[in-house]
């Protein structure tokens, strides 16, 4: 059987050559760092978290966490390293991004059926090929890629700042997470006159230039805090920094605060926190200023900046099977945010569909249709037959998974139904799947 190649090995495509691997299927896993970087990685590591380093919400209740979930179940790689990797983070999952980094390299360069290969690849291969060169794939590749499918759309996304403890006001900071979910976050209190000052702030803050900023698009889910802050003054306070959940907590007026600002762990040591939702644009400069009026930020050390940079998506739905395999070329797979999922859970859930269905291909077994009882079967088939008139990148939700006959009128309940469903359905199909 010849060997699949599959070009770029983020979290898409590291499971995916590792979903293949498992079939007992060979694997050339092309990947161009260290030899050159993306605007937005820095390390020369696989699988590199290059914005938040949580995985969001871990619970049955809400659909990342049903995602999660379900992928564990089938034996995904990237559950099982971030799992192995896991930082506190309350009722989220979040990881220390290097070792999680470390874990999967380790796991790829030591698998038999995976020869990894650091080369910049610039044109589409013959045979049996998956793509996850993610959101930003620009060059000849790119070229390519359009040159088949047609134009590709943009929009910006953006990362948050990372600060060390040692350099925080403790004095002005308490640990609590939201509802009495642990102590896993770092709050900063803010009073109403310290809070509308740093609004005044933010929104006059000088921004990095952007090309072609005002006619691309900004996802809703990686909002720059400064574009949230211009749509209203009390966005943040009503968003982000919603100051609900804490009890006896008190801003330095002594009053009840009006807004929270948390910080969550980074590191599996503790001494690395990120700003919760504030992905930004700001100048670096302008960082430490305005950031430096949250109380207890004031003295910040940063070891990384907010960044922003263009991503790049496929107008999926016109192209794309719901097995992530190209209508007109079915030995040819797409995976990971290029093909409209976002999120980094999202993103390793096309890449076990892709290497599934393809190793399924190449073994001469029958497709596998998650459906969309199924969160990995609803995005699949949300980026392959979205209707609407502007098909945009998507998170996973409850509300592109199909309906529950006679469904619970309360919220939660009806969410722990429809979780309670597709778990059902996912340990059926686990058994019929053939690894080795």
């Amino acid at each position: 059987m010849a060997k699949v190649t599959v070009i770029g090995a983020g979290l898409a495509g590291c499971e995916a050559a590792y979903t293949l691997a498992r079939m007992g299927i060979d694997v050339r896993l092309y990947e161009m760092k260290p030899i050159q970087h993306s605007p937005a990685h820095k390390s020369d590591l696989l699988c590199e978290l290059v914005c938040s380093n949580s995985l969001r919400s871990d619970k049955p209740d809400n659909a990342v966490g049903l995602l999660k979930e379900e992928l564990r179940r089938l034996g995904s790689l990237v559950m099982e390293c971030a799992d192995a990797t896991r930082v506190p983070a309350g009722g989220a999952l979040a990881v220390d991004r290097t070792l999680f980094s470390e874990a999967v390299t380790r796991r790829i360069e030591n698998d038999p059926h995976i020869e990894l290969i650091h080369e910049r690849v610039e044109s589409i291969p013959d045979g049996d090929v998956i793509i996850a060169t993610g959101p930003l794939t620009d060059g000849k590749l790119m070229q390519r890629i359009e040159r088949i499918l047609g134009e590709s759309m943009h929009f910006y996304d953006a990362a948050a700042p990372i600060v060390t403890l040692e350099s925080l006001d403790m004095s002005k900071i308490f640990r609590a997470s939201r509802y009495d979910r642990g102590s896993d976050y770092l709050n900063c209190p803010m009073t109403r006159l310290e809070y509308f000052s740093f609004i005044r702030a933010l929104v006059t803050a000088e921004t990095a230039e952007l090309h072609e900023f005002e006619t691309l698009n900004v996802f809703e889910g990686c909002m720059p805090v400064e574009i949230m802050a211009k749509r209203g003054d009390l966005t943040l306070a009503y968003g982000p920094l919603k100051p609900v959940g804490f009890k006896d907590c008190t801003a330095s007026d002594g009053k009840k605060p009006f807004a929270v600002v948390q910080l969550r762990q980074d590191n599996a040591e503790g001494t690395l926190f990120n700003i919760v939702g504030f992905q930004t644009n700001l100048k670096f400069g302008e960082q430490r200023r305005v950031f430096g009026m949250i109380p207890g930020l004031e003295n910040a050390e940063y070891m990384r900046y907010g960044v922003m940079h263009r991503n790049s998506f496929l107008q999926s739905p016109k192209h794309l099977a719901p097995d992530y395999s190209l209508r007109d070329r079915r030995n040819l797979f797409f995976a990971g945010q290029m093909t409209g999922v976002e999120g980094y859970i999202e993103s390793a859930s096309s890449g076990f569909v892709a290497g599934l269905s393809m190793g399924r291909r190449l073994r001469g077994l029958p497709p596998v249709d998650f459906s969309r009882k199924t969160a990995i079967g609803a995005l699949a088939h949300y980026v392959s037959e979205y209707n609407g008139n502007s098909f945009q990148p998507m998170n996973i939700n409850f509300g592109i998974m199909e309906a529950l006959a006679d469904a619970p009128k309360d919220k939660l309940r009806r969410y722990l139904a429809l979780s309670e469903r597709a778990l059902g359905i996912i340990d059926e199909l686990s058994e019929e799947l053939i690894w080795n």
